[in-house]
């Protein structure tokens, strides 16, 4: 199938957003229990959330869904779901939608974006920390319960709580390419690379990666760190984590 350029805006008809029903079930094998229905769409955007859209001409082949919140008395947005159609991954087309939300979000005044995500995921974990310049400092055990997801493989849905400082030095020079050095005095949980092998070979082993990596990370962040680098080499995805109890973000 050829490729035409590719547009970033918010949705525009019910049809567009009815699109996402089956965009979600193409990219996650979600069963239709899981699957979030479009009037979810509708309404995220009726109440100031972002539904916005990647299309290839007409068609729709990604979009991040987002929901306005509150913490500490402070608005933000939480990211519920960022999806890409599996043939348009790795062409920076997930990167975009992102870009186009923190456009979106600065425009109405709003510095912070949330969203969680799969420890185990290390493509993932390094789009969000080393390309975006998200951290976390929060891991919320088996959030969804077990789900029906091939990309779940049938584990407790651990998942990070990613926060993304839209104006903060941090994620400016992320963007920029700049990412910055970790503090001399950090700490460092490797994954193995083939974490995704092992959950499909030896789904024990997995879920006893899976623990281990649960209890370190709370370990840390009990302690005031925050994952502010990830590192990728061919053997280990590895979370950098220091100190960040004196600062915001």
């Amino acid at each position: 199938m050829s490729k035409g350029e590719i547009t970033i805006r918010a949705f525009s008809t019910l049809e567009e957003m009815r699109a996402c029903v089956p965009l979600q079930q193409s990219i996650w094998q979600y069963a239709e229990l899981d699957v979030v229905p479009h009037h979810v769409f509708v309404m995220a955007q009726k109440i100031g959330g972002q539904t916005l859209g990647a299309f290839d001409g007409e068609r729709a082949v990604g979009f991040v869904l987002a929901f306005p919140a509150l913490s500490k008395g402070e608005a933000y947005l939480h990211s519920h779901m960022t999806a890409v159609l599996p043939e348009y991954q790795n062409s920076g087309v997930g990167r975009r939608l992102k870009l186009a939300q923190r456009d979106d979000a600065l425009a109405r005044g709003i510095s912070l974006i949330k969203w969680t995500f799969d420890p185990l995921q290390l493509k993932n974990a390094h789009f969000n920390i080393a390309r975006l310049g998200a951290i976390a400092r929060q891991c919320i055990p088996n959030l969804y319960g077990r789900t029906s997801s091939r990309l779940h493989n049938g584990l407790p849905t651990d998942r990070l709580l990613a926060e993304w400082w839209l104006s903060s030095d941090r994620v400016k020079a992320t963007l920029q390419g700049r990412m910055a050095q970790p503090a001399p005095k950090h700490e460092e949980i490797p994954v193995p690379v083939d974490i995704d092998q092992i959950c499909k070979s030896d789904p024990d082993q997995a879920e006893s990666i899976q623990r281990g990596l649960r209890a370190r990370l709370q370990q840390l962040f009990d302690s005031s760190y925050a994952i502010t680098d990830f590192r990728m080499d061919q053997q280990y995805g590895t979370y950098l984590l220091e100190a960040y109890e004196d600062r915001v973000h």
